[in-house]
């Protein structure tokens, strides 16, 4: 508890806020939802993080049975939502099309954001925060659902190494909100991968957590 990266941040928002956001999500969600990549499984109607864990535990059976090399590798972010770009956010509204009212709503909401540190029973003076996005807020996740597609379909544009999965169909990846699966036949491929996805990570404000991804 001593130790300054052992923190969490929770914005407590007005019920009339919460309601505000809530119909602001309820008017932009299914035309930003439609484009975004069918990997991703968190926070979305008609997905499952549930589906994506046993169709990975019936790829890591069938390549046992196959005798076929298969690596994996799990992604974690180092306080994904308390550090992504902001610019960036309401860059990718304006890229789907959200209303430019809208996005100038969500903008002003996190303009003069103060938080305090609550350590000992004692708050520290306030102070500004400029990146990341608030955690308790309805629009958080959804917002950051655009960053993750962003990060992944700019990184895998060039570099294709799926598996194959039906003679059809190839995966390359599974994406839980903030929570990255890669999936390759060798080390090398889910090397790149990883290098490409850090890299464009790092231009909008997010670093994998090297403690806690694991091939």
């Amino acid at each position: 508890m001593s130790k300054c990266e052992n923190y969490r941040g929770i914005t407590l928002l007005s019920v009339p806020g919460k309601v505000f956001n809530r119909v602001l999500l309820n008017r932009m969600k299914d035309a930003v939802d439609a484009p975004l990549r069918g990997q991703q499984a968190g926070f979305r109607k008609d997905q499952s993080c549930t589906d994506q864990i046993a169709t990975l535990r019936i790829i890591v059976e069938q390549s046992i049975e196959w005798n076929s090399t298969l690596y994996i590798n799990f992604i974690d972010y180092e306080k994904a939502f308390d550090s992504v770009d902001r610019r960036t956010l309401c860059r990718l509204l304006r890229h789907y099309r959200v209303p430019e009212k809208s996005v100038n709503v969500i903008r002003n909401s996190y303009d003069g954001l103060h938080c305090k540190v609550v350590h000992g029973g004692q708050q520290t003076d306030a102070f500004q925060v400029r990146i990341g996005v608030r955690q308790g807020c309805l629009l958080s996740s959804f917002l950051f659902l655009l960053v993750v597609h962003c990060i992944m379909k700019t990184s895998t544009s060039e570099e294709k190494h799926e598996i194959q999965w039906t003679a059809q169909n190839q995966l390359d990846d599974f994406d839980s909100t903030d929570n990255l699966t890669f999936l390759s036949h060798t080390h090398e491929q889910i090397r790149m991968k990883t290098t490409n996805v850090a890299a464009v990570s790092a231009s909008v404000g997010l670093n994998i957590h090297k403690g806690n991804t694991k091939i």
